[in-house]
C-alpha cells in the first residue's frame, strides 16, 4: 500500500553507506550564577507555603535549561545579603487579608543595580504557569530575548495500547513536561502533527479504513487511507482537509496560516504539494519518479527541505517552493538514510536524524549543506528532532532497549550544542513526533 512508502521515508527501512562525524564539544562560556531568595511572613497557611516553595523550584528549574548562560544556585536563602549569585531573584510574600501579596525584584550584584521590580497577587491555582511567567519576565530583562518558559510541546503517544490494538493520540504538555493533557480520543493511528504559527490550529493525519468501489466494478471493498485533518485548538472541533487516495500526510503550515505543504500520492508516487486551505486549490512542488515526502518550510517560504529517494535511499534535499522542481539540491549525505529534516526558526540550519552505527542519531547542518555537526552519540536511538522557538534547544525522541521484548521511547530536550538537558516524559508508552509551540 502507498502509506507504507511514507513509513519507509520516516525511518522504517535500511539503505547503505555510513559516515563518521565528530560531535561538537561544549563551548567555553563564562556563566553567571543566579540565586533565588524567598522571604515570607509567619501568617501564611501551610498550602500557601508549599505553593511558594513550588514557585522557587520552578524558577530554578527554568533557568537551569539555559546552562550556556547561567549556573543555578541550588541553595535556599531568606536574605539577599547571603545569596552568592551575580543575579539575585528576591521574592517576598506577605498576607493582605485573604490575599498573598508577592513582591518580586531582580538585582545585578556586580553592578549593584536593581533591574526589575513588581508586585503581584500570588495565585491559589495555576502556580506553575504563574512561575513560568515570572521566569520569562526576568529572563527578558537579563538577556533582552524571549525564553521558552511559556511554550508547550505537542506529541503523540500510544498510552493505552495493547497487543491486540495499537492506538496513538495527540497530547500536549508544558515545555518542561508538566501538565500533560490528552487532546484526541480517536482510537486509531494518529501521525504527523503540525502546529500553526499562531498556535491555534493543529494538523494531523489518521490511518483510517473506509469503503471504496472495488476495482472489478462490482460491490465495495474496505481500504486503508492516510487522511489529513485540522483541529481547532480553541473549539476542539476537527475537520477533514484532504482525503484523496493514498498519502495525505506530513503537512505543515506556512507562516500566514492560509496554506499548507503536504505529501500526496494520488498520482502514482508521493510528491509534495502546496494546498490553499480556503480554496482547496493544490499546486505541485516536486515532480519526480522517486518519492518525495516530509516537507518543512522556512519562515519566508524561500526554501523547503524534504526527504527524497532520488539517490536510491531517503536523503535530505532543499528546493525553492515557488516553482516545480526549482533549485533542487541534495544536502544529506551522512548515514544509511535520513529522516525528519526541520529548519530552525531563523531558517539558517536544519536538524535531522540519520541511521548510523545501527541506530538513529541527530545531526545539525547549515541550510546550504555546510557545517555538519553530530549532536547525539551513545545515547540510545534518537529521532524526530524539532527546534524550540528561540532556536536554542531541540526536542527529540530517544529509544532505549530494555530487553529483547521491551523498549521504552521518551521525549528529551537538549541544547543546540548537543548537551542533554532533561527527560520530560515517562509512563506514556512510546512517544512520537514532538512539536514545539511557536
Amino acid at each position: 500500500m502507498k502509506y507504507l512508502i511514507l513509513l519507509f521515508f520516516l525511518g522504517f527501512a535500511q539503505a547503505q553507506d555510513t559516515v563518521t562525524v565528530v560531535a561538537v564539544g561544549e563551548a567555553e562560556v563564562e556563566k553567571d550564577l543566579i540565586s533565588v531568595v524567598l522571604k515570607r511572613s509567619d501568617d501564611l497557611t501551610a498550602a500557601e507555603i508549599v505553593s511558594l516553595k513550588q514557585l522557587e523550584e520552578v524558577l530554578k528549574s527554568d533557568f537551569d535549561f539555559y546552562r550556556n548562560l547561567f549556573e543555578v544556585d541550588k541553595e535556599s536563602y531568606d536574605s539577599a545579603k547571603k545569596a552568592k549569585g551575580r543575579y539575585v531573584i528576591f521574592l517576598e510574600a506577605k498576607k493582605d487579608k485573604s490575599t498573598v501579596k508577592l513582591s518580586i525584584s531582580l538585582r545585578d550584584k556586580t553592578q549593584d543595580k536593581e533591574l526589575f521590580k513588581s508586585e503581584k497577587n500570588f495565585p491559589n491555582r495555576f502556580v506553575r504557569r504563574f512561575s513560568h511567567q515570572i521566569a520569562d519576565d526576568l529572563y527578558r530583562v537579563i538577556t533582552g530575548k524571549e525564553s521558552i518558559f511559556m511554550t508547550k510541546i505537542y506529541f503523540i503517544a500510544d498510552k493505552g495500547s495493547n497487543l491486540n490494538k495499537v492506538q496513538k493520540d495527540i497530547y500536549v504538555m508544558d515545555f518542561d513536561g508538566a501538565n500533560k493533557k490528552r487532546l484526541t480520543y480517536l482510537r486509531s493511528m494518529v501521525i504527523s502533527p503540525a502546529l500553526s504559527f499562531d498556535n491555534k490550529r493543529l494538523l494531523y493525519s489518521v490511518i483510517e479504513t473506509g469503503l471504496k468501489k472495488a476495482s472489478s466494478g462490482k460491490g465495495m471493498q474496505r481500504v486503508k487511507n492516510i487522511n489529513l485533518h485540522l483541529l481547532n485548538l480553541d473549539t476542539m472541533k476537527s475537520r477533514m482537509v484532504s482525503n484523496v487516495d493514498g498519502i495525505n500526510s506530513g503537512a505543515i503550515f506556512n507562516k500566514s496560516g492560509d496554506s499548507i505543504y503536504l505529501t500526496l500520492s494520488y498520482l502514482k508516487n508521493a510528491d509534495i504539494y502546496k494546498l490553499n486551505l480556503k480554496t482547496g486549490k493544490k499546486r505541485r512542488i516536486t515532480s519526480h519518479f522517486s518519492d518525495d515526502v516530509d516537507p518543512h518550510i522556512n519562515g519566508d517560504e524561500s526554501q523547503l527541505t524534504f526527504l527524497s529517494g532520488r539517490p536510491g535511499k531517503a536523503m535530505i534535499y532543499t528546493l525553492d517552493p515557488s516553482g516545480v522542481e526549482k533549485k533542487v539540491k541534495r544536502i544529506g549525505f551522512v548515514g544509511r538514510f535520513n529522516a525528519a529534516p526541520r529548519f530552525n526558526p531563523q531558517g539558517s540550519e536544519i536538524v535531522f536524524s540519520s541511521w548510523v552505527d545501527e541506530r538513529f542519531d541527530i545531526y545539525r547542518i547549515d541550510n546550504d549543506g555546510r557545517n555538519l555537526v553530530r549532536l547525539t552519540k551513545d545515547f540510545g536511538s534518537n529521532e524526530e528532532p524539532w527546534f524550540s522557538p528561540d532556536g536554542e534547544f531541540i526536542v527529540f525522541t530517544s529509544q532505549r532497549v530494555i530487553s529483547r521484548k521491551k523498549a521504552v521511547q521518551d521525549i528529551y530536550i537538549m541544547n543546540r550544542e548537543g548537551e542533554i538537558i532533561r527527560k520530560i516524559t515517562d509512563g506514556f508508552g512510546k512517544v512520537y513526533t514532538p512539536r514545539w509551540s511557536n
